[in-house]
């Protein structure tokens, strides 16, 4: 079993920065791909970025593409999402998930979740 928490959302202005953090209780962690998805209001759920579990790899979303880093600390079985430059189009809530995906986007092969933590930009 994986438990995920996500934390570090909150409400800015364009152009300014959010760290995002994910928690997990799970032993499995330092074997499981971590990814950031987010969901804005009517809105399907949008993968973000991924990292392996060795973080060796990672892909982004062409929208966050050089403006976020996703990043993982296996011995405290934490990962975070560095998010800079942010625009109002980044506004939603942003889910860490965990688990084995063949195809990283694809957001019904992560096996874990969290509860999500919003994240509002403002022009």
């Amino acid at each position: 079993q994986q438990q995920l928490v996500e934390s570090g959302g909150g409400l800015v202005q364009a152009g300014e920065s959010l760290r995002l953090s994910c928690a997990a209780s799970g032993r499995a962690f330092s074997e499981q791909a971590i990814a950031w998805f987010r969901q804005a209001p009517g809105k399907e759920r949008e993968f973000v970025a991924t990292i392996t579990w060795s973080g060796g790899t990672t892909h982004y979303a062409d929208s966050v593409k050089g403006r976020f880093t996703i990043s993982r600390d296996n011995p405290n079985k934490k990962a975070y999402l560095q998010m800079n430059s942010l625009k109002p189009e980044d506004t939603a809530v942003y889910y860490c998930a965990a688990g084995y995906p063949d195809a990283y986007t694809n957001v019904d092969l992560y096996d874990y979740w969290g509860q999500g933590t919003q994240v509002t930009v403002s022009s």
